[in-house]
């Protein structure tokens, strides 16, 4: 049967040689394209998802198209890393790539990307604005893809009072200068948190990737070609910098202000991220708790819904397209946010944790002939699964690859929403002392800190169902709970060490 896939993915790597061994199952002309769109920090603060605030309507419009993934959990809360997890298929714990400054190709020479995959199958593959992590002395990679990918701002101002007239921390971050010109990134200024200028929508970079990703979907019509297309939107990632219009549509005394903002009971202090992002922007002060201001508090969760029916207004000019050209009869859609989001749980803003914000992800797929329009599954899926999902839909078989492949095919679930085939989501988080690994049933989360220096690990255990904002580890109430979940992890590989590259490289 015919059909298109349609994906929303993230980030950037370097280039190498394609695998030579190209085995597929199926290269008739009805093999189906990928457009894969990837949502920077989008956490399921979504209408579809339940949130009474959230104005989304053309992500919800997909929804009623596919199928929706409830509980889709990422590998890794961290931007660059789980990227990594989702064109590799590869978990953070098999790859050892965790943290920013490696680019995968240093650690897998010869890998095997979800593009790469359907290009040996005969596709044309190309990518625009935020797909592979491109910053934080990592890069994109070129092997990926059939033309140069097509970047953009991730962070991006208008208005001058908001940078004082030069680049910023963060800019520095994501444009790589601090590694070309070797300043140290703290000395330069921080920039506004927010900005809301009455400007249209093109004049930021999710207006221009949504135009140049419309552009190409006419052009790839005429071409006739097969095509895996990755569509990379930035907000609702930090500076919330959205035109005017969107924060307007919301009235920020209708903001529910975050409901524990403490570090849960028994928990290690470590376990909670403090400040880190959040802190290179203006007017946070590093030195203070956020929650303590409310009206700061209250600024920023606006800011961030405001960015977010920003990008989700760019994603309906690409769906609407997508339709305009017909491609849609033949187009899998899959919408993927590469990681959860803290907006002042437990004191915490952005990502970084094996908490529930920074975790749980929004997961849509539309599959025409396959999914069930408007219908959910309660299946806990991980991001690792989109790899091998995609390829069973494209009739693509996976040759072997020098990365490990981790995830498995929801294939079964797109077809019937009442399938299991796992009974938890395995994930991780790093800091300089642990390691965290994580598994998330259905009602627990359980996570095993690993020394990095060989003392004795530490539990967090979480019951969902009793405890929906993690308020307490209950691992010292629950020992024959955790011996049963801690089997569960340790049937899971050894979890790989960190990579570090020889030596620091140039980042272009």
């Amino acid at each position: 049967m015919a059909f298109t896939i349609w994906l929303l993915l993230g980030c950037s790597i370097s280039s190498t040689q394609i695998p030579t061994e190209k085995k597929t199952t199926n290269t008739s002309a009805t093999q189906p394209n990928v457009l894969m769109i990837l949502v920077d920090d989008l956490k399921p603060a979504l209408g579809v998802y339940g949130d009474p605030i959230a104005i989304s309507p053309n992500i919800d419009k997909l929804a009623a198209q596919g199928m929706r993934f409830e509980r889709a959990y990422v590998n890794q809360a961290v931007c660059m890393a789980s990227r990594y997890n989702l064109m590799l298929g590869s978990r953070s714990t098999s790859s050892g790539l965790y943290n920013f400054g490696v680019s995968l190709r240093e650690r897998y020479p010869q890998a095997l990307t979800l593009p790469q995959l359907f290009k040996s199958a005969g596709y044309h593959a190309e990518a625009m604005g935020k797909v592979y992590h491109i910053g934080h002395g990592t890069i994109d990679d070129t092997a990926s893809w059939s033309r140069p990918h097509r970047a953009d701002k991730v962070i991006e101002y208008i208005l001058p009072q908001s940078t004082g007239g030069t680049i910023t921390r963060e800019e520095g971050m994501f444009t790589n200068a601090s590694w070309r010109d070797g300043i140290n990134n703290m000395k330069r200024p921080r920039g506004a948190a927010w900005e809301a200028p009455d400007v249209l929508d093109e004049a930021y970079a999710d207006g221009r990737i949504a135009t140049h990703a419309v552009n190409r979907l006419h052009e790839l019509k005429k071409s006739g070609q097969k095509f895996f297309m990755a569509v990379g939107f930035a907000r609702p990632h930090l500076p919330f910098s959205a035109p005017k219009k969107y924060w307007d549509a919301y009235d920020p005394a209708k903001f529910a202000m975050p409901q524990f903002i403490n570090d849960p009971k028994g928990a290690p202090q470590f376990a909670v991220k403090r400040q880190m992002e959040i802190n290179n922007f203006t007017p946070v002060n590093p030195k203070k708790r956020i929650v303590k201001d409310e009206a700061l508090t209250r600024n920023l969760i606006h800011g961030y819904y405001a960015s977010m029916s920003y990008m989700d207004a760019q994603l309906g000019r690409v769906i609407d397209a997508l339709k305009v050209t017909g491609l849609d009869k033949n187009t899998i859609v899959v919408l993927w946010g590469d990681h959860g989001y803290h907006l002042g749980d437990h004191g915490s803003w952005t990502k970084h944790s094996n908490y529930e914000q920074a975790t749980h992800i929004p997961l849509l797929m539309v599959v025409p002939g396959v999914t069930e329009p408007g219908s959910v599954t309660k299946q806990i899926t991980e991001t690792v699964d989109i790899y091998p999902t995609l390829a069973e839909l494209a009739g693509i078989s996976i040759p072997k690859t020098q990365q490990a492949i981790d995830g498995t095919s929801m294939l079964p679930v797109l077809q019937n929403a009442n399938k299991r085939l796992r009974d938890h989501a395995y994930h991780v988080w790093r800091n300089p002392r642990y390691t965290g690994l994580a598994i998330r049933t259905e009602r627990y989360r359980l996570v095993k800190w690993l020394s990095n220096k060989g003392l004795e690990p530490i539990i967090e255990l979480y019951d969902y169902q009793q405890d929906p904002l993690e308020t307490e580890n209950v691992a010292s109430k629950m020992p024959q709970l955790v011996q049963k979940l801690e089997a569960t992890l340790a049937k899971h590989p050894q979890h790989a060490a960190l990579f570090k590259p020889k030596k620091n490289k140039q980042r272009q």
